[in-house]
């Protein structure tokens, strides 16, 4: 079986994907993290992997930049392959200045301006939940390997905050009691494509800009740290999908 977006065949998917951004940090897990793992994907070079971490399968698979990238893996993933469960993880901008670099945010609902849901549903819909129950075991987990998470609102954004010509504006157009910590581009596809098909979706995103906001310092990962920086949001991740499984 394949789908013109994935070579893989049925059965070499695991029921619980980790999805990156970059083809290069899902190649960076599978190398530093997972054992006896497998390239089960290489279309378009959307690298996805397949071993094991203890002794768990698990599955790492790019996603792309954006949400119709993110829509496109994610409903394929749960449609054909029988997934029930995505972390996605991955950089955002920090709007909190209670947020450092490198602090790890897990987005409790998403706001979007986008018509994705329109789109791929005929619904208006512009706010999506993350799944309850794989939050609370991405927080619990949390606190038993003493990797912090900071929970909120977040932002899906269809263009790069930091080449927007007025983020401020945007500001001004989300709704006052949302009050977001962190923006990102992929989460609301993901969320919404979950609750479309009834599956599982979370959302950890590691802080790697914190100039999107003029109260926030000019504080930049660069292109090296934010794919091989994210360490501790990764076993965030392998730690909670182990329990999930």
């Amino acid at each position: 079986m394949s789908t013109p977006h994935n070579s893989a065949n049925l059965g070499e998917i695991a029921k619980t994907v980790i999805m990156p951004g970059d083809p290069l940090r899902a190649k960076y897990i599978a190398e530093n993290f997972l054992k006896d793992y497998k390239l089960v994907n290489e279309v378009r070079n959307t690298y996805a992997y397949t071993g094991t971490y203890e002794n768990q399968k698990i599955t790492i698979m790019a996603s792309g930049m954006g949400m119709p990238s993110m829509g496109i893996y994610s409903y394929e993933l749960y449609k054909f392959y029988n997934v029930e469960n995505i972390i996605r993880i991955g950089s955002c901008g920090g709007y909190s200045p209670n947020l450092k670099l490198f602090d790890i945010i897990l987005s409790e609902q998403v706001y979007s301006e986008s018509n994705f849901a329109l789109s791929a549903n005929n619904e208006d819909c512009h706010l999506v939940p993350a799944s309850t129950s794989l939050n609370n075991t991405i927080e619990k987990t949390s606190k038993e390997i003493q990797i912090p998470v900071v929970k909120g609102t977040t932002v899906c954004t269809e263009f790069f905050d930091l080449y927007m010509s007025d983020l401020h504006k945007v500001f001004d157009r989300i709704p006052k009691n949302l009050q977001p910590i962190g923006s990102e581009m992929e989460a609301f596809a993901l969320f919404y494509t979950a609750k479309m098909l009834n599956k599982n979706a979370s959302c950890l995103m590691s802080v790697v800009d914190t100039n999107v906001n003029s109260d926030l310092p000019k504080s930049n990962a660069t292109a090296e740290e934010r794919q091989n920086g994210l360490n501790n949001m990764i076993k965030l991740a392998l730690e909670s999908a182990i329990k999930i499984n």
